[in-house]
């Protein structure tokens, strides 16, 4: 199954979040973005000069497109982790699979029924319950940011599974993505007050961000190329028990009863929404 490319990559995004936690410390947000591009541009690039594959691509609109939406997400994502939990900040982040659903039924007229719809609606009762107990009145800056990344990050992988059907490889659109990262983040990180300096433990931690986070980008591409999308888009929720355990280990958080229900709870949605997005199979009738 194609789709559990998804697994792999979730734990990979939660080794990245673990590293933006701590690097949040060290660095301003602008800096974090335009590492984590600039790592992974330079890692596609040694890629897909290895695998003789072009650098230039034919379809450069919906590259482009995928890299500006996938790039906003991710400013928006780095800076509720700097504020938030990482819990909290992961799962606020993950409600992307719910907008992708909709965006499915609504920009693509795909075929979705009730029980889909329903599931949306439990994913919501989920974010909702978790938000409740778990933010401080000084978060809901880094509240409303996770969410907008859950809402961007759903357009940049639906535009990621039109580029797999147009057979680009994984590397190159994680190449493009990466380019686009680090031309938003340059300017970003140099408006900055001042550029912090590198030691080997910061420096570390940037290689994480960038090295965790290009090649979660290349099994969730292939997730999305080969995989079912809705299907593929709902096992990111793996991310939220991964980042959970690292949180409680690394940070000692804790996880009050209806924290953990809420996550139990968006995790079902992901369950059901997966189920009814399968359609049944057709019964051959005999002569």
């Amino acid at each position: 199954m194609q789709s559990l490319w998804m697994i792999v990559a979730s734990l990979l995004f939660a080794c990245m979040g673990v590293c933006v936690k701590l690097g949040s410390a060290l660095f301003s947000t602008g800096e974090l973005v335009f590492y984590r591009g600039f790592i992974g541009l330079l890692m596609m690039a040694v890629l897909l000069r290895w695998q003789g594959t072009p650098y230039t691509t034919p379809h450069w609109r919906l590259q482009l497109s995928r890299g500006v939406s996938g790039t906003i997400a991710l400013m928006c994502y780095f800076f509720a982790l700097g504020i938030l939990p990482l819990a909290t900040a992961v799962t606020l982040n993950y409600t992307s699979p719910l907008f992708v659903a909709l965006l499915l039924a609504l920009w693509f007229k795909e075929r979705i029924g009730p029980m889909l719809f329903a599931a949306v609606g439990l994913g919501f009762l989920g974010v909702v319950l978790l938000l409740k107990p778990t933010l401080q009145p000084d978060q809901w800056p880094g509240a409303l940011a996770g969410l907008s990344s859950g809402l961007i990050a759903s357009l940049a992988y639906v535009n990621v599974r039109e580029l797999g059907r147009a057979g680009e490889p994984e590397a190159r659109t994680v190449l493009w993505f990466s380019l686009v990262t680090s031309a938003f983040g340059l300017p970003w990180a140099l408006s900055s007050e001042h550029l912090h300096s590198l030691s080997l433990e910061s420096a570390a931690i940037l290689v994480g961000v960038g090295g965790f986070g290009g090649c979660a980008q290349l099994a969730m591409t292939r997730a999305y190329r080969y995989g079912k999308t809705i299907v593929a888009a709902n096992l990111a929720y793996s991310t939220v028990i991964f980042s959970s355990l690292f949180g409680v280990v690394l940070w000692g958080e804790h996880l009050p009863w209806t924290s953990t229900l809420a996550i139990v709870v968006i995790i079902t949605s992901g369950v059901l929404v997966s189920l009814a997005s399968r359609k049944p199979t057709p019964v051959m009738e005999s002569d």
